[in-house]
């Protein structure tokens, strides 16, 4: 169900065919922060492999719970037009607006997470191979670059930009694995099993007082296991990007959860290759860039620095698809009224949403400008990543569980697992957002503080606030004027369909190749649908000003 995301400009729907089948693909969308030290002094290697494998778990149930929503509202949109769907009338926009605004800023935090931690890698990186001084200025600069790069690649139509996805598969894969095939091969010792699963390492403070001494080496393992958690991250990029999908309600739900595979069991793989290869650990956890230590180690100086160099550019593509899923999920909420309709413009000659993906890309630069001034501030702006984006996904689901009855499954669908998994997937999120708030060093001073509570609060109280203030005045969950678009989120065939209209006001439905009918809106408006004789492939449509779902009856 590939659109141009110019679906609004008054073309034929048939003038919208595939452009890429990029969603489809699913994306590894990882928050690169300094992790791998954080993870080697928050529980250690048996914390970080099997703290791996537990995240994995309970982030497929999430993600096969988003997976089957998706089926049902393939929409750029993604959480947010999901929760106004899921809702009862009165509270969609609501639910709407409060999604939205967790899911935006999640989707900037994570680009400024990823482009923050590549800037930060590289700048390192050049401080312990030569003689560059790294600073707060330089690192923002270095940033600055990435971001225009990623700007500049962004700009390509989806037609040109998916051949990027494919050198991003081929990095992923066969780079990735040739990365974890060459330390292992290199290394002149190779740690055991017992070190890698069961090896645990406090580093949560000064020798002797660290988290498992106030407290309990399980509350260091329970911070540990936000290493992967921070990892496996955004794989919502297939919905904000299923408008440019063919066949989204089946390949964009399969690409997501795809994406959570493919980032379990690569990102595993590459995690065992990097502790079965250390060689000191005492080293490699002091070191100011324990991953290239490893490299180094294993390769010597010159091969270290060439493993660095691919997993730098597997980085570099993870953000700048970050960027590509951040400014659609903008285009699709300034079209719903979210934030202001000027960004929801698709530039005639890039045939892209240019402004969105400059305000998207500028402000993830302003979010890392508290780097100038205090890194633990850094912390808790970029850990509303990993909350504002897992909240986001978590009201959507909720709501299938508290209203059932508005969910009318796809094609991708759970069957009578549906609501067990749904269950659990809420479960985790709560878990995870108690376990992100928690303090990760001892002593708590404010250079040691977890700023992400900070992070949240102030999330909540603007998207609260601003709903309670102005946004409940006008903001209606969705845009009335863009039945075209209407019809592409809400068709649960992912068929090209033809409309048309008569000047009563009632709608023809006309699907590509299936019989069965599809959903239609008309300025903003739901009715019913029906065939006038069973021989005949159109569905009239009466429209009901005060119905919001659709019911079809044959």
């Amino acid at each position: 169900m590939s659109s141009r995301l110019s679906i609004g400009n008054g073309l034929p729907i048939s003038k919208t065919q595939d452009e890429g089948r990029l969603a489809e693909l699913g994306y590894n969308q990882e928050l690169k922060r300094e992790l791998f030290s954080y993870g080697l002094n928050s529980g250690g290697p048996g914390v970080m492999s099997i703290g791996w494998l537990v995240v994995t778990f309970f982030t497929i149930f999430v993600g096969s719970s988003m997976a089957e929503i998706l089926s049902q509202i393939p929409t750029s949109g993604g959480p947010y037009f999901w929760a106004y769907i899921l809702s009862p009338p009165d509270k969609a926009p609501f639910f709407a607006w409060i999604t939205g605004w967790f899911n935006l800023l999640g989707q900037i935090a994570v680009t400024s997470g990823i482009d923050f931690g590549l800037a930060s890698l590289i700048s390192t990186t050049a401080a312990v191979t030569n003689d560059y001084h790294p600073t707060g200025g330089k690192t923002l600069g270095i940033l600055a670059i990435i971001l225009i790069s990623h700007v500049a690649v962004n700009m390509f139509s989806i037609k040109k930009l998916r051949y990027m996805i494919y050198v991003s598969i081929i990095l992923n894969t066969v780079g990735v694995g040739s990365l974890a095939i060459a330390v292992l091969c290199k290394a002149q010792t190779l740690q055991s099993g017992t070190f890698v699963f069961l090896k645990f390492v406090d580093g949560t403070g000064p020798e002797g007082s660290g988290w498992s001494e106030r407290a309990s080496p399980a509350y260091v393992a329970l911070l540990g296991i936000l290493m992967p958690q921070y990892t496996i991250l955004g794989y919502d990029a297939s919905a904000h990007l299923c408008e440019e999908t063919k066949r989204a309600v089946r390949d964009a739900p399969l690409g997501l959860v795809s994406s959570v595979l493919a980032s379990g069991v690569v990102g595993f793989l590459v995690l065992l290759a990097l502790l079965f290869s250390i060689q000191d650990l005492e080293a490699v956890r002091q070191s100011p860039q324990p991953v290239l230590k490893i490299l180094t180690d294993a390769c010597g100086d010159r091969g270290g620095m060439v493993l660095m160099a691919l997993a730098m550019l597997c980085i570099w593509h993870c953000g700048l698809f970050s960027l590509t899923s951040n400014s659609r999920m903008m285009f699709a909420f300034a079209r719903d009224g979210g934030i202001p309709h000027c960004l929801h413009i698709i530039d005639t000659r890039f045939k892209c949403p240019v402004r969105t993906i400059l305000f998207g890309a500028t402000c993830s630069f302003l979010l890392v400008l508290p780097v100038l001034g205090s890194q633990a501030a850094l912390a808790g702006t970029t850990s509303i990543a990993t909350i504002g984006l897992y909240i986001s996904y978590g009201i959507p689901i909720a709501l299938t569980l508290v209203y059932p009855g508005n969910f009318k499954r796809g094609p991708f669908r759970l069957g009578f697992l549906s609501r067990p998994v749904g269950f659990i997937a809420c479960l985790w999120i709560a878990f995870i957002t108690v376990i992100l708030c928690l303090p990760n060093y001892t002593p708590v001073t404010l250079d040691t503080l977890n700023y992400t509570p900070v992070a949240l609060g102030v999330t909540t109280v603007f998207a609260l606030g601003s709903w309670v203030l102005w946004a409940r005045k006008w903001f209606t969950g969705r845009c009335r004027n863009h039945c075209r678009i209407c019809i592409r989120q809400l068709d649960f065939l992912g068929e090209e369909m033809m409309v048309r209209t008569d000047s009563s006001g009632n709608g023809w439905v006309q699907p590509s190749s299936h019989g069965n009918g599809g959903r239609y809106t008309r300025n903003g408006i739901f009715g019913t649908g029906r065939k006038e004789n069973p021989n005949d492939k159109r569905w009239v449509i009466n429209f009901h000003p005060q119905w919001r779902k659709l019911q079809l009856t044959q």
